[in-house]
C-alpha cells in the first residue's frame, strides 16, 4: 500500500488546476465556422434530428460515452456520512478511473439530500444527460431501495458499485479459489463477517455462482444473524439461520471452508484461521487494515488461499477490475440496465482471464517470472491490459443475450481489437514500471539532497517502496530543510562527501578513480580531491556497489553530472557513446524520442548505435520497439546530407539487426500515420505496425520536437533517460517537478534491476 502524508494528498488535489478531471472539446473550435457548427445556428440541425428520433442522441452527442458518478456522501469510503461536498474528491477520483481504464467520460454529481424519494427524483430528472449511472457511497439500507427503484424507472445502465463491484470481483476470486482448493461451490461452508451493502450484495452473488444459502453464516456487529433476533431489517433477515449454537465469529469459523470479511481490521486471529477446514479460503477485505494481517494468516496455515483489498499482497480484490469494463460493455450495446446476467458474465470473465498465460508486461511489472494460476494468483492484476477486451465483450454479450441491449455487435473480434486499442496499449507504462520497481527497490543516490524538491521526491520514492534513497550534501542543511518542510525520511542515510567521516571512502574512491584516469591527466592528489564533489562521489558509490543508481542535475547544467558518470562508470561494452531518450506520454500512448540531449550531429555509425541503445532500453519495459528514423525526406525523395546519413544507417540496421522493426528515412507524419504510410509507401517495414520510437537525425531536431510536444501537445515528458552507461545514472531536467523526479527515480530503479539481472 503506497504511503502518503496528509499534505501530499492536499497538494495533489489543489496544485495547478484544482481537482482531478476536466472537460475538453472533441471537435475543432478554432475558426468562426467551427463555432457556428458547434453552437448557433449549426447546432439546431442535430437537435431537430434527435427530436424526430430520440435514439439519434447517441449519434450526435456524448451521451453514449458519458457516465454520472452520483452520491449523497452518506457512506464515503471509511469516512462515513461526511456529506455531499466532502464526497466530491472521491467522485472525481472515480471519474478519473473510468477514463484511464475504459475511456469513459464522467460528470460527478453530489446530491444534497438523505431523503430517498428526493434522491430518486433528482437522479431521474437528470438521467437524460447520461448513457449510464454509477451510484457511489450511499449508506445501507437506503442504497438498496434507491438502486431498486432507479433500475425499474430508468432505461439506462445503473449500478451501485459499493454493492456490486466488490461482489463481482470477489465472486471471480471465489470461483477460482474454490477450484484451486479442490472444493465445490455447492459444498463449501462460508462465513461472512459484515452485513452492510457490500456484504449483502457479495453474499447474494455467491449464491448466484453456486454457494448454497443454507451453508452461509453471516455476522453483523452483534454476532451471527439468526431467526430469533428481533433487530433485523429485510436484507439481513434473508440470511438469518436457525439458532445453531454458533453465536460469535470464532465459533462460526470453526470447520468453515471460506471466510469473507467486509467489516473492520484485526478482528480475526491465527487460532480462528487454524480452526478452519483443510485448504481454507480467506478474503480479508477490510481496508486499509484487513480482518487479519496477511503475514499472520499465511503463517497460521501453509495451505491457505488468501486475498485482501491491498495492493502490496497477492490476490488484491479491487473494484477497478470490474466497474470500468462493465460500463464499457453496457454502453457499447446501449443496454437499458446492468442485470444479474451481465454481472455474472463479468465475474466469470475475470475468473477465466486469471487462467490464461500472464502477459510479460504484467509479470515484469510485478517481477514474478512464474506468475501463473494458483494460490497466489486467483484474479488478474489491475494493470492487465487484457481486462478491457475480456470483460467488456462478456458484459456486452450478456446484455444482448438477456434482451436488454438496444444495439448488437456483429464482429466480436473487431470489437475486442477496438477495445484493446482504445487507450493505447502502452498507456499504462509508468504504472507498470512503478509496479516493477516496487518488487525490488534499489539504492538510489540523490546527489542534490540539499534542495526541497529532491528531498520531497526521495520521501515519495521511499514511502511508495520504489527506492531506498541515499542523500548527499551538507548533513545539517539537509536536516534543517527536512524539518522546515515537514519531510520525514526516517533512517535514510545522509552523507556529506566533504566530511571527515568520509575520509576512508574518499581515499578508496580516489585510488580507483586514479587508476581509471591516470593517463587522462589526473594525479593521485587530484583524483582524491575531486571526490569531495557530490557527482563524483555519488558516481563512485554506484561504481563500487555502495549504491545501485544515481539521480542528479536538478540545479546544474545538463553536462555537469554526465562527465563524472562517464569518467567513474563508463559506457557499456561495445558502446562508443551515450545517448538521451525521452518517454513522451500522450493521450494516444507513449512514444520514445532519441537522441534528444547528447549527440549534436551523430555520424552514420553513431546513429546506428543510438538506435540500438534505444531499442535495448525500451525492451526492459517489456515493449517491442517499432522504430522510424526521421528526416525531411521519404525513402530518398530529397537529397542532402541528412537523408543520406539516415538512409545509410537504416541499411546497416537492416543488415546487422534483422530482428529489429525499423525503417526510414521518413518524415514524421508518415511515421505516425500508418494509413498514409501504407497508401504511399506500401513496401515499408513499418506498414501495419504502430510506430512507438522516433530516432532524430541530430540533436536540434530531437530537442525541439520533444519540447514542442511537451508545451504545445500537452505530452508529459519523462526523462531524459541516459542510455549506454554500464550502471544507472540519470540526469534531471533543470527545475524538474517532484513528480518528474520520482518518475526518473522509478526509471533508474528498473534500469538497475535490468543491469543486475
Amino acid at each position: 500500500m503506497a504511503k502518503f502524508r496528509k499534505q501530499d494528498a492536499l497538494d495533489y488535489h489543489s496544485q495547478g488546476r484544482p481537482g482531478k478531471i476536466e472537460v475538453i472539446p472533441t471537435k475543432p473550435y478554432t475558426s468562426q465556422r467551427d463555432l457556428t457548427l458547434a453552437y448557433s445556428p449549426g447546432v439546431a440541425e442535430p437537435c431537430l434530428e434527435i427530436e424526430k428520433n430520440p435514439e439519434d442522441v447517441y449519434k450526435y452527442t456524448s451521451k453514449g460515452n458519458l457516465v454520472a458518478v452520483i452520491s449523497n456522501g452518506t457512506a464515503v469510503l471509511g469516512l462515513g456520512n461526511i456529506g455531499p461536498l466532502a464526497s466530491k474528491p472521491v467522485m472525481e477520483g472515480k471519474g478519473l478511473l473510468f477514463k484511464i481504464y475504459a475511456d469513459i467520460d464522467v460528470f460527478d454529481i453530489e446530491v444534497d439530500t438523505e431523503n430517498i424519494e428526493v434522491f430518486i427524483q433528482t437522479v431521474k430528472a437528470i438521467a437524460p444527460t447520461f448513457g449510464g449511472i454509477n451510484l457511489e457511497d450511499i449508506k445501507a439500507p437506503e442504497c438498496f431501495e434507491i438502486e431498486r427503484r432507479l433500475k425499474e424507472e430508468l432505461n439506462i445502465p445503473l449500478m451501485h458499485d459499493d454493492q456490486h463491484g466488490t461482489a463481482i470481483i470477489s465472486s471471480a476470486a471465489l470461483i477460482n479459489a474454490v477450484e484451486i482448493a479442490g472444493k465445490k461451490l455447492d459444498k463449501v461452508k462460508l462465513v461472512v463477517n459484515g452485513a452492510g451493502a457490500a456484504a449483502i450484495s457479495c453474499t447474494q452473488m455467491y449464491i448466484a455462482i453456486g454457494v448454497k444459502k443454507e451453508n452461509i453464516l453471516m455476522l453483523d456487529s452483534k454476532g451471527v444473524i439468526t431467526t430469533d433476533r428481533t433487530d433485523l431489517d429485510e436484507s439481513k433477515l434473508f440470511f438469518a439461520v436457525k439458532p445453531c449454537g454458533k453465536n460469535n465469529l470464532a465459533e462460526a469459523m470453526k470447520g468453515s471452508d471460506v471466510f469473507v470479511g467486509l467489516s473492520k481490521g484485526n478482528i480475526v486471529d491465527q487460532e480462528m484461521i487454524r480452526s478452519m477446514a483443510k485448504n481454507p479460503i480467506v478474503f480479508a477485505l477490510a481496508n486499509p487494515d484487513p480482518e487479519i494481517p496477511y503475514d499472520d494468516a499465511m503463517a497460521a496455515r501453509p495451505d491457505i488461499i488468501m486475498a485482501t483489498g491491498r495492493s502490496d499482497h497477492p490476490n488484491q480484490v479491487n473494484n477497478v477490475l470490474g466497474f470500468p469494463y462493465i460500463f464499457r460493455g453496457a454502453l457499447d450495446v446501449r443496454a437499458t440496465q446492468i442485470n444479474e446476467a451481465m454481472k455474472l458474465a463479468a465475474a466469470y470473465a475475470i475468473a477465466s482471464l486469471a487462467k490464461e498465460p500472464v502477459p510479460d508486461d504484467v509479470s515484469h511489472a510485478y517481477d514474478i517470472r512464474n506468475l501463473t494460476f494458483g494460490p497466489t494468483y486467483i484474479i488478474p492484476k489491475p494493470i492487465d491490459s487484457r481486462l478491457i477486451s475480456t470483460v467488456a465483450p462478456a458484459v456486452a454479450k450478456a446484455a444482448i443475450e438477456s434482451g436488454v441491449a438496444k444495439k448488437t455487435i456483429a464482429d466480436w473480434d473487431a470489437y475486442a481489437n477496438e477495445l484493446s486499442n482504445r487507450l493505447g496499449r502502452d498507456n499504462k507504462l509508468m504504472r507498470g514500471v512503478a509496479a516493477k520497481a516496487k518488487q525490488n527497490p534499489k539504492r538510489i543516490v540523490f546527489a542534490e539532497a540539499d534542495t526541497y524538491k529532491i528531498l520531497k521526491a526521495a520521501q515519495v520514492a521511499r514511502d511508495e517502496g520504489i527506492a531506498k534513497p541515499i542523500l548527499l550534501g551538507d548533513v545539517e542543511k539537509i536536516k534543517r530543510l527536512m524539518h522546515e518542510n515537514n519531510v520525514d525520511l526516517g533512517d535514510t542515510p545522509i552523507i556529506d562527501p566533504r566530511d571527515a567521516s568520509q575520509e576512508e571512502n574518499r581515499t578508496r574512491f580516489g585510488e580507483l578513480f586514479f587508476q581509471k584516469r591516470k593517463r587522462r591527466g589526473y594525479t593521485p592528489y587530484e583524483a582524491k580531491k575531486v571526490m569531495t564533489e557530490r557527482n563524483y562521489f555519488g558516481a563512485m558509490m554506484v561504481e563500487t556497489g555502495m549504491a545501485d543508481g544515481m539521480i542528479s542535475g536538478l540545479t546544474r547544467k545538463y553536462g555537469a553530472p554526465i562527465t563524472p558518470a562517464l569518467q567513474c562508470i563508463g559506457v557499456q561494452d561495445g558502446v562508443n557513446r551515450v545517448a538521451g531518450m525521452y518517454i513522451m506520454s500522450t493521450r494516444i500512448g507513449n512514444f520514445f524520442f532519441a537522441d534528444t540531449t547528447m549527440n549534436v550531429d551523430p555520424t552514420v555509425k553513431e546513429l546506428v548505435d543510438i538506435t540500438v541503445l534505444t531499442a535495448q532500453a525500451i525492451r526492459q519495459y517489456n515493449i517491442v520497439p517499432r522504430i522510424a528514423l526521421l528526416s525531411y525526406s521519404n525513402f530518398g525523395s530529397a537529397e542532402g546530407p541528412i537523408p543520406e546519413k539516415v538512409k545509410e544507417a537504416v541499411a546497416i540496421l537492416h543488415r546487422d539487426y534483422p530482428g529489429l522493426i525499423v525503417d526510414g528515412d521518413m518524415q514524421a507524419n508518415f511515421a505516425l500515420n500508418n494509413e498514409l504510410l501504407k497508401e504511399q509507401f506500401p513496401f515499408s517495414e513499418l506498414v501495419d505496425k504502430k510506430v512507438n520510437t522516433l530516432i532524430f537525425p541530430n540533436l536540434a531536431s530531437g530537442n525541439i520536437a520533444y519540447k514542442l510536444m511537451q508545451e504545445m501537445g500537452g505530452a508529459e515528458a519523462i526523462g531524459p533517460v541516459l542510455i549506454g552507461l554500464k550502471k544507472p545514472v540519470h540526469v534531471l531536467q533543470l527545475g524538474s517537478s517532484v513528480r518528474e523526479i520520482v518518475n526518473m527515480v522509478t526509471i533508474a530503479v528498473v534500469d538497475a534491476q535490468s543491469k543486475r539481472s
